[in-house]
């Protein structure tokens, strides 16, 4: 193997894995086992990139990141470095953590928001870069794009998976496919092999495929299995891969059918969320203050909030020629672009 992309489950976080796992421990032991199993499989001086964050459940935060790199450098692989991944400010998915401040205008009762990940970079041992020649010629970094998308940088500003609904992967906690792109791009040879040990919904595999590399993915779940295969699109030739793939699928008896108990699990915890949300909470009572009852307001999506921002086509626009200037990610722009032309055929239904 020639490069690890992937991103391990983020423990038992609330809305994408409760109960997953017993407790911090029996995570802390996958991860070990992973890390073993790479520092067998991957190539002398390759990288491992984990895509993850902090996991905070019932008030306590787990160090999942630094316990990743921790138990990764146990097993004799270097920290080479760190990628912030931040998200648009309008994209937080879940947490809304600071409204507890607006339940309760105190001292003591803040927590931020989270617009960030991490991509954790390790490699094991010294690379030999081998000699510029031809046969590596296909497997140049375009410059434009490292400059225009800011690659140099350790914050990559790109948007998340949006929650829609009818999505291929809705219900999975899937990264967008401009992570894995650049790493590919970044870290390996054209022909070479990216593994992800945690293939979820199978980005990963997708990617290395449209850039000419082959991939091999490992995934409990066998409710996925349908879904990676029409997601990554085997056995359908494209112009960056003309000819058909060979795949092999091999079913392993440990496999579990997880997605239908994860997901009702999931449905619990957010029917739990909105109760306690909507109960109406009053402030504590202070001599000679105005006391009144605060209801916080159910949550909306990254993308109705969007649309709540931004409610005119000019608006949009503004933002728009914003975003180009600071190049941020192609992908908010996309979004922007969709979001005017949804706009645009409201009013044009409008004025007829």
């Amino acid at each position: 193997m020639h490069l690890v992309v992937t991103s391990p489950p983020y423990f038992n976080a609330p809305f994408d894995y409760p109960g997953l796992f017993k407790d911090y421990e029996e995570y802390l032991d996958l991860i070990r086992a992973v890390a073993r199993e790479l520092q067998r499989v991957l190539a002398a001086g390759r990288i491992a990139c984990f895509v993850t964050q902090d996991v905070r459940i019932n008030g306590r935060l787990y160090p999942v990141a630094a316990d990743i790199a921790r138990t990764m450098m146990e097993e004799g692989f270097f920290y080479r470095d760190r990628i912030i991944w931040r998200k648009p400010e309008g994209y937080i998915r879940i947490s809304h953590r600071s409204g507890v401040v607006i339940q309760h205008p105190y001292p003591m009762y803040f927590y931020p928001d989270n617009l960030f990940e991490e991509i954790l970079i390790l490699q094991k041992g010294e690379y030999h870069y081998p000699k510029i020649g031809l046969e590596i010629k296909p497997s140049q970094i375009d410059l434009h794009e490292f400059s225009k998308g800011k690659w140099y940088l350790s914050v990559w500003d790109i948007t998340n998976v949006l929650p829609f609904k009818g999505r291929l992967e809705e219900g999975i906690a899937a990264f967008p496919e401009e992570i894995p792109r650049r790493l590919i791009k970044l870290f390996t040879f054209v022909g070479e092999t990216v593994l992800d040990p945690f293939l979820g919904s199978g980005t990963t595999m997708k990617v290395a495929k449209e850039l000419g590399r082959n991939s091999r993915g490992y995934e409990i779940d066998l409710e996925l299995k349908d879904i990676i295969i029409k997601k990554v699109g085997f056995n359908q030739s494209t112009l960056t891969s003309p000819t058909l793939d060979k795949v092999e699928i091999v079913e392993r008896e440990e496999a579990k059918r997880l997605r239908t108990f994860i997901q009702e699990r999931v449905k619990n915890q957010r029917s739990v969320a909105k109760k306690s949300v909507a109960k109406p909470i009053l402030a504590p009572t202070v001599p000679n203050a105005y006391i009144k009852e605060t209801r916080i307001v159910k949550g909306k999506s990254g993308w109705e909030k969007l649309k709540a921002s931004l409610p005119t086509v000019n608006a949009v626009e503004e933002r728009l020629k914003h975003a180009k200037e600071r190049n941020l990610s192609p992908s908010y722009i996309r979004t922007l672009e969709r979001l005017k032309a949804h706009l645009e055929k409201q009013q044009t239904k409008k004025e007829g």
